[in-house]
């Protein structure tokens, strides 16, 4: 366990979003993917027994004024305070 989890944490849910911004991404990037899931794996590594994963907007880009209601399940539990924890990868790409 990490020392920066509290056992209060633990109680909660640990919630994983994976989320790839373009169907392009989704059809051929699939490594991208599994790393995402693993995530899961890692915060029941970590401790967690209630692992939640939100994957409703793969293939939606994060820009723009899209909807992406996995998003907003996600910020829903957190404001809620039911989530102990929140794992997600971040991959920024600069196009020069």
């Amino acid at each position: 366990m990490s020392d920066k989890l509290r056992p209060d944490h633990l109680e909660r849910a640990a919630y994983v979003y994976v989320r790839q911004s373009s169907l392009h991404q989704v059809r051929h990037h699939r490594e991208g993917q599994q790393r995402q899931y693993g995530l899961a794996d890692r915060a029941r590594h970590l401790g967690f027994v209630r692992v939640v994963v939100i994957d409703d907007d793969l293939g939606t880009s994060g820009s723009g004024k899209q909807v992406r209601p996995g998003f907003g399940r996600l910020l829903t539990a957190v404001c809620e305070g039911t989530v102990g924890a929140v794992f997600a990868l971040a991959l920024l790409c600069q196009i020069q």
